[in-house]
């Protein structure tokens, strides 16, 4: 089929690519670079260096490559950012998405599969593993947003018949995840030991998080597309809670014990707790993790070890 791609030179959308031309589809990436990379595209994917907030432009995309299936990414993707500045965050995270939803109804796309949140859109809760039913009550302009997008997407469901999936992922850690920024904790933290820097944890470390592999992310995006006749929200993740204590350690066996476990100021607002339940996505579409914890900080720490990571 022909797939258009947004965000697709990032950190969990060329994963995605990557199973998508592994099953021979043909795929078209829109992405900005501002933070993807053009490295991390498969050679067989068309890029298209374009911003999802130039609506013309976006509009002659669709025009001209005509796909049949939608995946979204693209995104302010920084929580903190979010807070301190949530006009700008709406302006991507809502505006341009909802855009990308008209035109995939205006276009008869046979099924738009959107990159959404959990922790961040149920908040902190006391039932974990968490359901897809549970009441949301996002924390940050971040979550908000991708809370509007799956009601807007069900919407379109509803009164026109576009299908969807909204994939309500975990904290995904893996390869090619960009140390940089503010948010992605293993890719963080490996980059500063790599450099022999000590990592800072922040707060006592008692935050958990549900952290799923990226390579199980984009299996679950793969079955999205497989089972089209699914439509609704799905959890992605383990159902498994790591502290972020817990995480450092993982990390840190890799590095013979050798850091000190130092920690700094909490972050103000930082969420507590966050895990998945994902018995829905098993039982409608047969997935399930399939790398468990230590193998995936192993092969994520393999990874940055053999790549240097660029700004």
């Amino acid at each position: 089929m022909k797939i258009l791609v947004t965000g697709g030179a990032g950190f969990i959308g060329s994963h995605i690519i990557d199973v998508l031309v592994e099953n021979k589809h043909n795929v078209v990436i829109i992405d900005n670079l501002s933070s993807g990379f053009e490295y991390n595209v498969d050679k067989d994917a068309k890029l298209i260096k374009a911003d999802i907030n130039d609506f013309d432009k976006i509009k002659k995309i669709f025009y001209e490559e005509k796909p049949e299936i939608i995946y979204h990414l693209a995104a302010q993707i920084d929580v903190r950012k979010s807070v301190l500045d949530p006009i700008f965050d709406a302006q991507t995270n809502i505006m341009a998405t909802l855009n990308l939803i008209k035109l995939s109804n205006d276009f008869k796309i046979k099924k738009f599969i959107f990159s959404s949140t959990g922790g961040a859109i149920y908040g902190d809760t006391d039932d974990r593993p968490t359901k897809e039913n549970h009441p949301e009550w996002p924390l940050s302009p971040y979550g908000i947003a991708k809370l509007a997008t799956d009601k807007f997407l069900n919407f379109y469901y509803e009164i026109f018949g576009l299908k969807y999936v909204s994939l309500r992922y975990g904290n995904v850690y893996g390869p090619r995840q960009n140390p940089y920024g503010e948010a992605g904790v293993v890719a963080i933290f490996l980059n500063k030991m790599l450099k022999n820097e000590q990592p800072v944890i922040n707060g006592d470390g008692e935050q958990t998080r549900d952290y799923v592999y990226v390579k199980d992310v984009a299996r679950a995006n793969l079955l999205a597309l497989k089972n089209i006749d699914k439509v609704g929200i799905y959890n992605v993740g383990t159902s498994i809670e790591i502290s972020v204590n817990d995480l450092f350690k993982e990390i840190n066996r890799n590095f013979n014990y050798r850091f000190k476990q130092v920690h700094g100021p909490a972050k103000l607002g930082e969420q507590k707790t966050s895990c998945l339940n994902f018995e829905k996505i098993k039982k409608d579409m047969g997935f399930k993790p399939e790398v468990n914890f230590s193998d995936g900080i192993k092969m994520t720490y393999e990874w940055f070890k053999n790549n240097k990571p660029e700004l």
